[in-house]
């Protein structure tokens, strides 16, 4: 019997859950092995990586990564988008946020931000596909636990941000994800996270809305460069 065959008839045996899971990890191998130069290159790349796959996989097995939309949705879309609002406010002021960000070149001008900010919009969706669609709503057969599947995952993802944003990867995916499962669709955290980080961008490309040295005197007992 070849390895090819033998491979196939042990995933054949898997339950969705856990081809699920097999997929998610081989998809983050891919992920992280591809390297990106820029913006456009990180949108093929997302977009392949972890919308096309993961929905191809979703479609063949009769299943459902939370592309859905009802009242419930909305409403818990605009609930969590005017909860991280503030975080997204606060942030844009802190010195290690305006240092990294925006990630890739853009300026204040429309022209220019406005293709920026769509760009990242889509890789944010991405994101949410994958942390919040493959890996949550995906298999929320399995309960709320599925929830705290890709909180380490997507902290791992964030090793290189700033420290404060790493610090609270943690935690945002679990709020996320609990949202979205909830909702059953992934549309609450695809839009507080896409719309997030195109404000995010327009504010440090800004002068700061709150004075940076007061910020870091709130957040001065944290342990970690602000």
């Amino acid at each position: 019997m070849s390895v090819a065959r033998s491979v196939r008839r042990g995933v054949a045996r898997l339950s969705w859950v856990q081809r699920a899971l097999l997929a998610g990890a081989v998809l983050t191998v891919v992920w992280m092995s591809w390297d990106v130069g820029g913006l456009n290159e990180r949108l093929v790349r997302d977009t392949l990586v972890y919308i096309l796959a993961p929905l191809a996989l979703a479609v063949r097995h009769g299943r459902h990564l939370g592309y859905r939309v009802d009242r419930t949705v909305v409403r818990n879309t605009v609930l969590l988008s005017l909860f991280v609002l503030p975080f997204y406010v606060v942030g844009s002021s802190l010195p290690t946020i305006r240092a990294y960000y925006p990630m890739w070149e853009t300026s204040p001008a429309l022209a220019q931000f406005l293709p920026h900010a769509v760009m990242q919009f889509v890789v944010a969706l991405a994101a949410e596909t994958y942390y919040r669609g493959l890996l949550c709503v995906g298999v929320r057969e399995i309960g709320f636990k599925s929830v705290f599947i890709s909180p380490v995952v997507y902290a791992f993802h964030h090793l290189y941000k700033p420290p404060i944003e790493l610090a609270l990867s943690g935690p945002t995916d679990v709020l996320f994800g609990a949202v979205d499962y909830k909702s059953n669709s992934i549309l609450p955290s695809v839009v507080a996270h896409g719309v997030g980080l195109g404000l995010l961008d327009w504010l440090v490309l800004h002068p700061p809305l709150l004075a940076p040295e007061r910020v870091v005197r709130w957040f001065q007992w944290l342990p970690i460069p602000l």
